[in-house]
């Protein structure tokens, strides 16, 4: 497949996330996973459906690569790709700029659980949940439940966060997702939110 040059994608282990990004960096961290002997099951996830995607592993890295680049790329983008990875998690891209406030704004961030960052990322994602269009909103709700079927079909109250989802009951859905594993209950969430979501919604501030 030769998906978009923006498109993300998130691998899980069993019930944990191992890797997320470029298609190319998810196939690798899925090769990666099984040269290592892993015995849990692993799937790549593309985060604008929250559908499972088939990869195509046969070869060396950059056989992979080859297949996966982009028509036309510049092969040694490709090798850049493949260079080794320093340890840790991933960069969430948080980009750090200067914005103005009044006094009284600053002394009700600061009085916030959190921090004013914490916040301000809220609150800036709250306003683009309340301003997806009617369309946007149920095909994030559709990815979703793709994930959730996939992933997540066997775990506790699956059916009814299953409908707490499609009733944009976000306080049901959370509350029925309590026991299952972060991981899934962070990406769930982050695809109800759509796929220009923030990566914090995986694992939290830095």
């Amino acid at each position: 497949m030769t998906p978009p040059a923006n498109a993300t994608f998130t691998v899980f282990q069993g019930f944990q996330r191992r890797a997320a990004g470029p298609l190319l960096e998810a196939a690798l961290a899925v090769r990666a996973a099984n040269a290592a002997g892993a015995l849990e099951t692993l799937l790549v996830f593309d985060d604008a459906t929250g559908k499972v995607v088939d990869l195509d592993l046969r070869g060396t890295d950059a056989d992979i690569a080859a297949r996966l680049a982009p028509p036309g790329s510049d092969p040694a983008s490709v090798e850049a790709d493949l260079a080794p990875r320093p340890r840790g998690r991933p960069k969430l891209g948080v980009v750090a700029r200067e914005i103005t406030l009044l006094p009284r704004h600053w002394d009700w961030l600061a009085a916030q659980p959190g921090g004013a960052s914490v916040v301000l990322r809220r609150l800036v994602d709250e306003a683009r949940r309340a301003g997806a269009s009617p369309q946007q909103a149920r095909a994030a709700r559709e990815a979703a439940y793709a994930f959730m079927s996939a992933l997540a079909g066997n775990l506790p109250e699956f059916e009814e966060a299953s409908r707490a989802l499609f009733a944009a009951d976000r306080a049901g859905l959370e509350a029925r997702m309590a026991a299952w594993p972060q991981d899934v209950r962070a990406y769930a969430l982050r695809l109800v939110d759509g796929p220009s979501a923030s990566s914090e919604t995986m694992g939290g501030p830095q």
